[in-house]
């Protein structure tokens, strides 16, 4: 069964259009409510989280009503990382947990991203199923079964110290100044707390959200700003996290920006040394660079790669015992300590690395030489089908043979946004241009 309105990571866009809507939202709380509450029982609870963006109290509103009226018992959390409520839904024994977020995307978007009692993402068949609910509707509880909501306060506590416990007891940061970015998002308490609380000296940057500032000019997706306050106060090293902090870059000492595919190096090669990379091998999606795969290969460790999508990530990681994995885009998944992709989670495990080595943040966000590659989006409109046109068609096969044997293209559909991506790799800069060019061109000129 094919779904609707889930894409690659919940139900995301622009707030007050459709499907993200107070009313959608209602449906959607409503049908999930039910789902899990299939009992007959009264004591089921599910936790809801957010980011920072003004449409987040809309939705929060209601879902909780949505839940409620199937007996659902909603526990608010309030302003936390992605990651805490995958962590929270477990420990709180919830039989569901929501995140309202758009992640990296503009603050005029938002989303819901759901976590089930193990507090691992939905798969697709069972959002199939929910979406059948939303379409068909659903019997609302009885006046008597209704569910209760409350506010929880620690919350962000709690995850705090689920975090710091990832950590060796013996390795503080006492010395290290640090610079943590984030995003006027989900993290912008508990991210500053954990490293203070750690023992580093830290700068703060993207810590005051009023709403609509979310991810502009800050956070993973814009490191310039991290960048800069690295090298403006001499730090040793900056963590930059995106709205929901569930991605991570590390910048070193310089400012130069390191993404997730050299920190999965560093923490695979780490891992493998200690003994602690189960199954010798290292899952990520096909967007992660073929030097990465080089890399792993030279150290007698595997690439695993998956379709794009954290969620695809920690599903082929469980299916194969695998303990660490992520995005080149900065999910950084370690199923040893987290259900999902936790920025914060892996910026710690990196400030490890630079405690434990005492080397410099340059040295280890080098871990090997990328394979040239390129990417680029086209925004098409609602509607539109670009890849359906045949000389986008043509465009992309002509790619494909230009490439034979000397690199690869790869070509998709954005599961978040209306996007085309077209992204290639090659050593020969001047075919790699011409190839993602041509691609381009031939989809713009399909719009």
């Amino acid at each position: 069964m094919g779904r609707k309105f889930f894409g690659t990571d919940g139900v995301r866009g622009t707030a007050n259009q459709y499907p993200m809507t107070a009313e959608m939202a209602l449906r959607i709380g409503t049908a999930v409510g039910r789902y899990f509450r299939n009992d007959g029982q009264n004591n089921h609870r599910v936790v809801i989280g957010k980011d920072t963006r003004l449409s987040g109290y809309m939705f929060e509103n209601a879902l909780t009503a949505g839940l409620t009226s199937t007996g659902m018992n909603v526990l608010l959390l309030g302003p936390v990382p992605t990651p805490a409520v995958g962590l929270l839904t477990t420990s709180m024994r919830a039989d569901l947990g929501v995140m309202i977020s758009a992640s990296h995307n503009p603050a005029q978007d938002n989303g819901i991203k759901f976590f089930g009692p193990d507090g691992f993402k939905l798969s697709d068949e069972v959002e199939a199923e929910i979406e059948a609910l939303i379409e068909s509707g659903v019997e609302p509880a009885q006046a008597v079964n209704i569910g209760r909501a409350k506010r929880i306060d620690d919350g962000r506590f709690r995850y705090i110290e689920r975090v710091k416990s990832s950590l060796p007891s013996s390795v503080p940061f006492k010395g290290l100044k640090v610079v943590i970015d984030c995003a006027n998002g989900a993290a912008y308490k508990a991210a500053p707390e954990a490293l203070w609380e750690l023992g580093a000296e830290v700068i703060e940057v993207g810590t005051q959200p009023d709403g609509l500032n979310i991810n502009r000019d800050c956070g993973s997706t814009y490191p310039q700003t991290a960048a800069e306050a690295v090298v403006a106060h001499g730090a040793h090293v900056g963590i930059s996290l995106d709205g929901d902090a569930d991605r991570v870059m590390i910048l070193d000492e310089n400012g130069k920006v390191a993404d997730g595919d050299q920190i999965m190096a560093l923490l695979a090669s780490r891992w493998a040394q200690q003994g602690r990379l189960k199954g010798g091998a290292l899952v990520a999606t096909v967007m992660s660079n073929l030097g990465l795969e080089r890399f792993l290969e030279g150290q007698n460790l595997r690439l695993e790669r998956t379709a794009v999508g954290d969620r695809y990530v920690v599903e082929a990681m469980r299916k194969g015992g695998f303990n660490l994995g992520g995005e080149q885009s900065g999910h950084i998944v370690m199923t040893d300590y987290a259900t999902t992709g936790d920025g914060l989670m892996a910026g710690l495990q990196f400030l490890d690395a630079m405690v434990e080595t005492g080397r410099q943040a340059s040295d280890l966000t080098q871990q090997f030489e990328t394979v040239p590659q390129m990417l680029k989006n086209v925004r098409f409109a609602e509607g539109q089908t670009p890849l359906e046109a045949e000389p986008v068609k043509a465009a992309i096969k002509a790619a494909e043979t230009a490439l034979a044997g000397q690199g690869r293209l790869l070509i998709r559909k954005s599961g978040t946004e209306p996007l085309v991506r077209v992204m290639a790799e090659c050593e020969d800069a001047a075919l790699l241009e011409t190839t993602v060019d041509s691609i381009v061109g031939a989809v713009e000129a399909a719009l």
